[in-house]
This record gives C-alpha cells, structure tokens and sequence, in this order.
C-alpha cells in the first residue's frame, strides 16, 4: 500500500496513517508563478495499490477547486506511471449537494464530479458522509465507499467530558463533583433522547444513526424531522415538527454546516416545542460566513463536527460561545481504507 496526502498540514491524515500503521508517501508539489502547479509522486507506484487523501473544502488561499484538480491531475499521474489501483479517500466532497435538477436547465453537478474522476483513472472512491448516498451511489461507475459519519459520533456516549450522569457523583470524588456542575451535552440514562432530522431529506441518515445508537445504548429513542424548504438559495421553515420532542434532549443530526443557518432555525423551532435540549451533530464543519451567530445561538447547548474540514473558521467562530466539540475521523476513515485494501 502506499498512502499519499495531498493536504500535508490536515491532522488528520496524519492520524490516519497511524491507524493504518502506515508511512505518508513523499510527493513534491511546485506552484508557478501563474498559478499553475505541478504535483508529482517522489515513490515509483508502478504495481502499487494507491491510497490519495484530500479534503474538497475551500478556504482564502487554495479554493475546492484548486483541491479537486490537485487531486485529479495527481490521481491521473499516478495511473500514468503504471499504479495498480487508486483510491481517492476524500472525508469532504464538495458538489455532493447538487444531485439532482430542480430548475431547467441545471447541472449534475455531482455526476460531472464521478465522470472527472473516472476519466483520471480513480478506480475506487471513499468518502465520508455525503449529502445524499443513494444519489452517490448512482452518480459513480467505479465502486465506491460511503462512509457513515454515525461511527465517529456513537462515542460522545462514553466520553467521560459530555456523558456526565444525570445521577449526583459520590462526595469521595471532588473532579465528578464538578464536572456534574457543569450542564453537558450528551447524559443517556433517565432522561428521553430524541434525535432529529432538521429536514425531510436527512430523515435516512438520523434515522439509521438512531437505530445503530439503540443497539449501541439498549434502550430506545426518539425520531423527529423538521419542515425545510430551499429554493434559489432561500430557506424557507414552518415550524412544523413531526415527533414528539417535548422535554426530550435532542440530537440534531446532519450532514454539514456551512452558514449555520439551518441548524439555528431548527434549534429554534425544537425549542420551541419543548426540547429540554438541543445538541447540534453535523459529519462537515464548514463554517462559512455568519457561522459565529451559530455558536452563540442561545436554543443550542453544543455543536460537534468531525475533523473532516480543518479548523480555518473553525477557531475564530468558537471563540465566543466555547460549546463547539470537535471529534476524530481518522478510526472511521481509517477502518474503510482496510476494509478495501485487503
């Protein structure tokens, strides 16, 4: 196997390799002065069952275009010189949101995106949580892993810091004391947990997170969705809740956050009929414009995001709230990349 990061400052590709008891593979990477680049393998893949992780996220000084051609032109390298297999292992695919025409004449933009990287000679893609699998699946001729974000989030059940007991500590033990003051996200035990979708079109993806959480948990929870609308980038939500959410904790799952805005709306509206609390769970921490008004949102107890975009926003946007939680993906991505390689 031989494993390449494109994003060489990305921790968690980093944390990948280790999973995999692997080495990152050299490549070099020139940029002109024209802004064009040039990337090129430093280890002959000849033979090779190639691994090449990338990140699709844009920020100020290398955009999700950029990304994208890095990945395609080095992917189309790696076959011409002779690669046996390569894998794109990509935690954020960009354009994974545009599956489907809802006006005339628009793009497939994700179909497009499958037909680039087939014509490079991609022969396996894995990704992390995209916008809707079954489009993903259809999109794509080459096989491909879609890799449920669920996994990274079931252990904010057993993270001593967020699933403080709901039931007093014992006075012997002054640092549960303590942490048992301070209001936590995620407590299962008595209380009733709810997890939500904030639209129709996530419903799949909350409800097979809440059923692999009642396996994982023994006892069952709830299932809500929201009422949202889009159209021409406008978002339109009635405050219309199906399920039952009244003094329920609520898991608000998604699979991205870019502006925040969908994500506070719903918060607001579960509040509004009776959450007792509500925990914002999302695969993609974009955090775009405006996301800083989503940390300080006062309906939200806490936002946790995989570590599948870097921090770029992140940081800046956190400062001013403290409730965001930030969670590995290199175990899950890890574990997908075995599953193909053996």
């Amino acid at each position: 196997m031989l494993l390449y990061a494109l994003d060489a400052h990305q921790p968690l590709f980093a944390e990948v390799a280790s999973c995999l008891q692997q080495g990152i593979a050299l490549h070099e990477e020139r940029v002109f002065e024209d802004g064009e680049c040039k990337l090129r393998p430093m280890t002959d893949p000849g033979g090779q069952d190639v691994y090449v992780m990338q990140s699709l996220h844009g920020e100020p000084d290398c955009s999700a275009h950029d990304r994208l051609w890095r990945l395609w032109t080095f992917a189309a390298t790696l076959r011409d010189h002779g690669a046996a297999r390569v894998t794109a292992v990509i935690p954020y695919l960009a354009y994974a949101r545009k599956d489907r025409r809802t006006k005339p004449f628009d793009p497939l933009s994700l179909r497009h995106l499958a037909q680039l990287f087939e014509a490079a000679g991609v022969q396996r893609l894995i990704a992390l949580e995209v916008h809707d699998a079954a489009a993903f699946e259809n999109a794509f001729r080459c096989p491909i892993v879609h890799v449920r974000a669920s996994g990274v989030f079931d252990a904010l059940f057993s993270d001593p810091l967020w699933s403080v007991s709901p039931v007093a500590p014992e006075p012997s033990k002054p640092e549960l004391a303590q942490a048992a003051q301070t209001v936590s996200p995620i407590a299962p035990g008595p209380a009733r947990w709810v997890v939500a979708s904030p639209d129709p079109g996530g419903v799949k993806r909350a409800q097979l997170w809440r059923e692999s959480l009642q396996i994982r948990l023994g006892y069952e929870l709830g299932f809500a969705m929201l009422d949202k609308r889009r159209s021409a980038g406008v978002v339109s939500t009635e405050e219309l809740v199906a399920g039952d959410v009244k003094a329920a904790q609520v898991l608000l799952y998604d699979d991205l956050i870019s502006s925040g805005g969908t994500v506070r709306r719903a918060a607001q509206v579960l509040r509004t009929h009776g959450a007792d609390r509500v925990v914002a769970v999302a695969a993609h921490g974009l955090f775009a414009q405006h996301a800083q008004d989503l940390l300080a949102e006062p309906a939200l107890d806490a936002v946790v995001v995989s570590d599948s975009v870097p921090g770029m926003r992140r940081c800046a946007a956190a400062q001013g709230a403290g409730r965001l939680r930030v969670m590995s993906a290199a175990a899950t991505l890890a574990r997908a990349i075995e599953s193909v390689s053996r």
